[in-house]
């Protein structure tokens, strides 16, 4: 077995719906109070914290969001915090 399947799940209890569901994440999520809540920032958000949570981090490949049916964010934990998100 590569990874129980119980523990993603408690692991994801963990880190993403006890801290992010049903919450006003700007006020409530201390990341973003500094970090505009968008849907990029939340998958990067929650592929860092499941890593920090991982027993096997390295196992972690991505992290899909889907805001929309037809909007859907994917990290795949490569991004560089010196390119200007301003279009």
């Amino acid at each position: 077995m590569i990874l129980n399947l119980t523990n993603l799940k408690d692991c994801m209890e963990k880190v993403v719906m006890d801290k992010l569901d049903h919450r006003n994440i700007d006020k409530e999520v201390e990341h973003f109070t500094s970090t505009p809540s968008t849907t990029e920032n939340l998958a990067v958000y929650i592929f860092e914290e499941l890593k920090k949570h991982m027993s096997h981090p390295k196992l972690l490949y991505e992290v899909k969001v889907h805001e929309t049916d037809k909007n859907v964010m994917y990290f795949r934990g490569e991004y560089d915090e010196n390119v200007s998100s301003d279009f």
